[in-house]
């Protein structure tokens, strides 16, 4: 896709989308578009955006396909244990009161539903709030729906986990009493306004998929969302150059603390 052409369908996504592609790398945004539009048989971009003003559920299809979603419960499950045995502990000596936790790129909620899980191990008895929020309108339907997930999506539960947060065959849903615990929410990262006073943020393998200039924004964004002393947790491949530039100070891969 040449430089003129990808201008064209950046400004006709927006119009039709309400999404911005000059958040995204330029080199990896193009492959997706020109796999998209190999996969749809139309012969070029006008005819597909004739398509999608006329078939809202191919238009649902394409905005799902631009908002990338590969997750799984506990993914990572090192991190996750560091969450649970330091960064949690800690976090909970700090607070004044309930733990304020954002999934922010939630995707189809599995993040989300991690952390639920992590909570109710750790700390059932005392008050905390979830939000998770996402900009695919496709993904935040499957996870207020609690699913379906695959195996692979959970292959990281522990026997115990799967019998009592999924349900016992495929295709699993995530328990009920975990969803009561998540408020789902559409957002997008870099044009709607953040909350303020998390203790913990997690954003993981969102931003590797943004711009250096946008990565900046986000990340002092995040930095002002959270209370002094909260945490930032990141993917392992997301690493946060010169942190102290936001506020944040790193203590391991993955973790960001706003000091």
């Amino acid at each position: 896709m040449d430089a003129e052409v990808y201008s064209q369908v950046k400004t006709s996504i927006r119009r039709a989308l309400n999404i911005d592609l000059e958040n995204y790398k330029e080199e990896q945004m193009k492959r997706r578009l020109d796999s998209w539009l190999v996969r749809s048989r139309l012969p070029t971009w006008k005819e597909y955006f004739a398509r999608i003003d006329a078939d809202a559920d191919e238009r649902a299809r394409f905005r799902n396909y631009l908002t990338i979603n590969v997750t799984e419960f506990f993914r990572d499950p090192n991190r996750w244990e560091q969450v649970r045995a330091e960064v949690l502990p800690a976090l909970w000596k700090t607070s004044a009161g309930a733990l304020k936790i954002w999934s922010a790129g939630c995707s189809t909620g599995v993040e989300a539903y991690t952390l639920a899980i992590l909570m109710e191990e750790t700390a059932a008895l005392r008050r905390y709030s979830i939000l998770a929020t996402d900009l695919d309108r496709g993904a935040l339907h499957k996870a207020r729906s609690r699913g379906p997930y695959s195996g692979d999506d959970i292959r990281n539960l522990s026997q115990a986990q799967r019998q009592q947060y999924v349900t016992s065959s495929a295709p699993y849903f995530a328990a009920e009493s975990l969803q009561k615990r998540i408020q789902f929410k559409e957002h997008d990262l870099l044009k709607d306004p953040f909350n303020e006073g998390f203790d913990l943020i997690v954003c993981r393998n969102v931003v590797i998929y943004f711009t250096a200039a946008s990565k900046d924004v986000l990340y002092q964004k995040f930095s002002n969302a959270l209370r002094p002393g909260g945490v930032l947790f990141v993917g392992g491949t997301e690493i946060i150059s010169t942190p102290a530039r936001f506020g944040l100070q790193s203590f391991g891969i993955s973790f960001y603390k706003k000091v």
